[in-house]
């Protein structure tokens, strides 16, 4: 399982700050996210969504890794 954190309009759309979640590869949970939370859905392509504190691309398999941050774009400086 991998421990899965939603931050700022993420965590709004997914109505929750984290959960754990057991999808083999971040394709399979990006698809599974945007499936379950259809708001989310709508921003996640915009999201940088990091495992383990780097960016990866939707091949990338989460087995062994700890967390994936979702974090939609922010605005400010």
């Amino acid at each position: 399982m991998t421990r899965v954190r939603y931050f700022a309009a993420a965590e709004d759309a997914a109505g929750r700050a984290e959960e754990q979640r057991g999808e083999a590869t971040l394709g399979e949970l990006r698809t599974a996210l945007a499936s379950e939370y259809p708001g989310l859905g709508g921003i996640l392509p915009r999201c940088a969504v990091l495992v383990d504190g780097e960016r990866r691309d939707d091949d990338a398999p989460l087995a062994g890794a700890q967390t994936v941050d979702v974090l939609p774009p922010f605005a400010g400086g």
